[in-house]
């Protein structure tokens, strides 16, 4: 397999490299491409030192098999034609195409079907907060389909970035050490504080982060009917994001038959023991790759339905781990067979 990573020294792009070798992904032959800022830097890749070429409009992709691409979704549209001409798989972690219908959007143990004949050679990676949210909210659609999901999002730093997790840690020295504190990446001060608002606002006063949530839920279970009401919040927590999430389906649940159905859903974990105080927490659940589970009981305002608490790392399944095990996915159903 020839594998290309477009973004390679960022936040996204490290966590391939990482997860790439830790899984022990076949690959023939590797190349990282990036900005005029990264151009030329080396990183290192099962012990081989690599240098980030420059995302360039030329045949940098001919013979790649799959590019993992997380720079942006600018870059994404205005080098995807370049990426895909001689036939390479562009698994895109941007918003560029996630809504577009010959583009699929794709979470491999949901709905990784869909990613078998993608038109384009685009799949596109899901937003991270709806990623950890599907892998949940699945097991429970097959039971009954779902009409109303409400959440409540708490995204951490990694959310917005590498740099973003850097300020974050920044305010934590710059406030001990009683200096002012840096707000470039959020706007407002994240250290003792949470922002309820993860990128910009829509004319209908919900942010494009909320409005991700409810138009990828339905493409991705192929259900316009889907109801989600979302409300975003960025916290002061490094890695992972926390949901709380409430769900109505067509018919009543109980909490048993879905704890049951959750069981068995691959890639979600259940850590749901509350008298031992054992629930999912970020801290916990940072470089982790299941979606963990936790505080499943029945919702009191609403009979017949179930809430839940969700935590997932978003740099692993929440984007980097994600678009791998599509590739993974692909490979297994012989994709790539020569």
């Amino acid at each position: 397999m020839k594998i290309a990573i477009v973004g390679a020294s960022g936040a996204v792009g490290r966590e391939f490299l990482r997860l790439l070798e830790h899984r022990d992904f076949p690959i023939d032959e590797l190349r990282l491409f990036g900005s005029s800022r990264s151009a030329g830097s080396e990183i290192t890749f099962r012990g081989k030192e690599y240098k980030i070429k420059l995302l360039a409009q030329n045949d940098d992709f001919k013979d790649i098999d799959i590019a993992f691409v997380s720079a942006g979704g600018q870059t994404a549209l205005d080098f995807a034609s370049t990426i895909t001409k001689h036939g390479a798989l562009m698994i895109d972690n941007s918003s560029a195409f996630r809504m577009d219908p010959e583009v699929p959007l794709v979470v491999p143990e949901v709905n990784g079907a869909d990613a078998l004949h993608p038109a384009k050679r685009i799949i596109a990676n899901p937003n991270c907060s709806t990623i950890q949210m599907i892998v949940a909210l699945a097991p429970i659609h097959a039971l009954s389909p779902i009409e109303r999901v409400h959440v409540a999002t708490y995204q951490a730093a990694s959310g917005a970035g590498h740099d973003a997790m850097l300020e974050l840690e920044g305010q934590v020295r710059d406030q001990a050490m009683g200096k002012p504190l840096q707000t470039k990446a959020f706007g407002n001060q994240l250290l003792y504080n949470l922002i309820p608002q993860i990128d910009i606002f829509t004319d209908n006063d919900y942010t494009k982060e909320e409005m991700k949530m409810y138009n990828e839920t339905c493409k991705i279970l192929h259900n316009d009917e889907i109801r989600v009401s979302a409300t975003c919040v960025r916290v002061p927590v490094l890695r992972a994001h926390s949901e709380a999430i409430w769900v109505k389906c067509a018919e009543p649940l109980t909490v048993e038959a879905v704890r049951e159905a959750m069981s068995k859903q691959k890639g979600l974990l259940l850590m749901d023991d509350p008298a031992k105080r054992s629930y999912p927490m970020p801290l916990h659940c940072s470089m982790q790759e299941p979606v963990y589970v936790g505080r499943l009981r029945a919702d009191l305002a609403e009979p017949g339905c179930v809430t839940f608490w969700c935590v997932a790392d978003q740099i692993m399944k929440g984007a980097a781990l994600n678009a791998i095990q599509i590739a993974e996915y692909l490979i297994q159903e012989g994709a790539f067979a020569k």
